[in-house]
């Protein structure tokens, strides 16, 4: 916590000064000066209204995440399934060296996320849909998948990332704005901006600069999904489990996760630009996993297996068509 805490600030104090120096070594200071603006002032507020809406996002992260789809934290496992769930995030989680996650469930798509403020107090959630359309030993890969992340601190480095370009989003949309709309006062001799035209312009370069820094939290989102492959491969022993979960992730339907989350998920849509997609195409996850270590034979997803149709919330999987739990 301790650690996370430091980096916040470090952070913060890294931003700041990277920005500063910018503006003095082009002689934005001067203008925004000339321009009847405190560029310090700007500059903190810029720093404390981006990295501010972050940090709350993040600690309530949990929360937002089981509203928005649902999830139920298994606290008194209601049947074998659940029993195994909170048995196998233990497992993993020991091995990953962090506190067991809450666990949860929510009915949706075959999907799973990661969220929380810290790795020692994090949410791990998967769907009904997951658990109905793979066997356990996918399950298992896809849960190894989430607790790398949480290892990784990704809820909170993407905090950071994003409350880094929100400080530049807010600070530079305001400089471009003054540069474009301050006129010379005659009396004075100074600059002055302002009016409809000065906070028109400032929307306009916010969305601007906004569409470019999701360019930036997309690409870190794709190389962090990467990371959370390899090191689920890692927990596991062996690539081959999680190359068979992402093929089994791209022969389902997938629905996409609320917009808040599905950067979160394991899987999300492929935008129509790459740029925008916060996921890898599967197939080169997949390419990312084999070329690590390449798979068997044995690694080639099998056929899907016939399902039970006895009820329950996990009504379609059954010891017949799975491997019991404890195999």
């Amino acid at each position: 916590m301790f650690k996370r805490v430091g980096l916040f600030i470090i952070i913060n104090f890294v931003v700041l000064l990277t920005i500063g120096v910018l503006i003095r070594l082009f002689g934005v200071d001067r203008w925004l000066t000339s321009g009847g603006i405190n560029y310090s002032q700007l500059l903190a507020f810029s720093a404390i209204f981006g990295f501010t809406g972050s940090f709350i996002s993040l600690m309530m992260s949990k929360s937002i995440a089981k509203m928005s789809t649902g999830a139920r934290t298994i606290s008194d496992p209601r049947n074998q399934e659940e029993v195994w769930l909170l048995t196998t995030v233990r497992e993993l989680s020991d091995k990953a060296g962090i506190r067991m996650p809450e666990v949860a469930i929510y009915s949706g798509s075959a999907n799973a996320f990661a969220t929380g403020a810290f790795k020692d107090d994090a949410l791990v959630a998967v769907s009904s849909g997951l658990m109905q359309s793979m066997t356990y030993a996918q399950i298992r890969a896809v849960l190894a998948h989430e607790i790398s992340h949480v290892k990784n601190g990704d809820m909170v480095t993407m905090t950071l990332v994003q409350g880094v370009l929100n400080t530049f989003v807010f600070f530079f949309a305001r400089v471009v704005a003054v540069f474009l709309n301050s006129k010379r006062d005659s009396d004075t001799d100074q600059r002055r901006s302002g009016g409809i035209g000065y906070y028109f312009t400032v929307q306009i370069f916010e969305m601007v600069f906004g569409i470019l820094a999701s360019i930036v939290a997309c690409a870190f989102s794709r190389h962090r999904e990467y990371r959370a492959d390899a090191g689920a491969a890692e927990l596991l022993g062996s690539p081959k489990d999680m190359i068979e979960a992402l093929q089994a992730l791209g022969a389902t339907d997938v629905e996409p996760l609320p917009s808040e989350m599905k950067s979160f998920g394991i899987v999300d849509l492929p935008s129509f630009l790459e740029l925008f997609s916060t996921h890898p195409p599967l197939s080169a996850r997949i390419k990312a996993l084999a070329g690590t270590n390449p798979p068997s034979h044995s690694a080639r997803q099998s056929p899907k297996e016939p399902k039970s149709s006895s009820g329950g919330l996990f009504g379609s999987i059954s010891s017949s068509s799975k491997q019991t739990p404890w195999d």
